[in-house]
């Protein structure tokens, strides 16, 4: 069943309850429907578990620009899909990778990539990128953790599959033989600091799952000096002619208290310059660190891309010692844009809205 007018891309994501998206994502996918409407392009949304195989229809959610409603209604499969299922541990995410294996001839946007760890060790293997990669390794005990502590001041603790700071603790050395722990619960609520015993860890955090899910990592120093912690996300995405592009840079400074910078727990958003100039750097400085930035991105999606096949976007976190050296902490394919909204960064923000959109028409017609 083909379509008739205008190109068709099929936003694929996960309801979270019932019949309903996660509401950011929505908001998203609102934008998404305005910025394609001027384009050309015809927007819907669609969970994985809404398709009718043998008419090739999905259930789709359609956003009505004039009334502001969402409408559903059964519509041929799309021209392009964009996916937007983000990892999770449940049923659902499974009814995406489902979805991929019975229609793999339908034109994908991007691919997903693996767990952090999957990620870490792709990246590793390339010699330009892994100068930039902190020392990381799948927990499996308490031997693991035992060999970073002494090799670092300080480490954390991070899910493999996690976001949005959920389920990290930072771990440093205290006084006595003891070392704080602090961090965030897999609710994303704030842990108050306590001295503990490095054997102690596992037992007090046993309800987590640590061993084959969890990453030990080696902590980047990051505070400010109001003791706020802070680190930058750049996005880079493929543009209107197909090729990789940065769109742009952002800083996220954390809440007090938190050892994370991610605005869901409380992190503010501030410009690029602004912030590395609040640490005192030069705008030289400012300038060599922004290009050896924009480097690493290219060369990170070129090699994840090689890997686990075509993307549209990939946000970078990245972390600034204080000797000005680059550390990427970690690679996010299913991004936020906000960040870019938040810091008043409003040019910036609608590149990053229009760049898939535009890249799915041009990949559409060379497809």
């Amino acid at each position: 069943m083909k379509h008739v007018g205008n190109p068709t891309l099929g936003i694929m994501t996960l309801y979270t309850h019932g019949q309903t998206f996660d509401k950011e994502e929505l908001s998203y996918f609102r934008q998404l429907t305005a910025v394609g409407s001027q384009l050309g392009l015809d927007v819907f949304v669609f969970d994985p578990g809404d398709a009718h195989a043998e008419r090739q229809l999905v259930k789709a959610h359609r956003y009505d620009l004039k009334k502001q409603v969402w409408q559903q209604e059964w519509l041929p499969f799309p021209d392009t899909v964009y996916d937007r299922c983000r990892a999770q541990r449940s049923p659902r995410f499974k009814e995406m990778r489902r979805f991929r294996s019975r229609f793999p001839k339908l034109h994908y946007l991007n691919h997903p990539l693996s767990s952090k760890w999957g990620n870490q060790l792709v990246l590793e293997r390339n010699n330009a990128i892994h100068p930039y990669l902190p020392d990381t390794r799948k927990y499996q005990g308490l031997a693991d953790l035992k060999v970073f502590v002494k090799r670092h001041p300080f480490v954390f603790l991070k899910p493999v599959d996690g976001s949005g700071g959920r389920g990290i603790v930072r771990i440093t050395r205290a006084e006595a033989g003891n070392y704080k722990l602090e961090g965030r619960d897999t609710n994303r609520r704030i842990i108050a600091a306590s001295n503990i015993r490095i054997s102690a860890i596992p037992g007090r955090l046993t309800s987590w799952g640590l061993t084959n899910r969890y990453l030990i990592q080696q902590g980047i120093p990051i505070e400010l000096t109001d003791g706020r912690v802070h680190d930058f996300r750049l996005l880079i995405q493929k543009n209107s002619q197909g090729n990789w592009q940065v769109t742009g840079c952002a800083g996220r400074i954390g809440g007090g208290k938190s050892v994370t910078s991610n605005l869901h727990g409380g992190g503010e958003a501030i410009p690029f310059d602004k912030l590395l100039a609040k640490r005192g750097l030069s705008a030289d400085k400012i300038a060599d660190i922004k290009r050896d930035m924009e480097h690493l991105a290219h060369l990170s999606a070129k090699e994840l891309e090689k890997r686990f096949g075509g993307l549209c976007e990939l946000a970078l976190d990245l972390a600034i010692d204080p000797d000005s050296r680059i550390w990427l902490l970690e690679v996010n394919p299913k991004p936020s844009r906000e960040i870019f909204r938040l810091s008043g960064d409003h040019e910036t923000y609608q590149l990053a809205l229009r760049r898939p959109l535009e890249y799915a028409l041009w990949s559409a017609a060379h497809k």
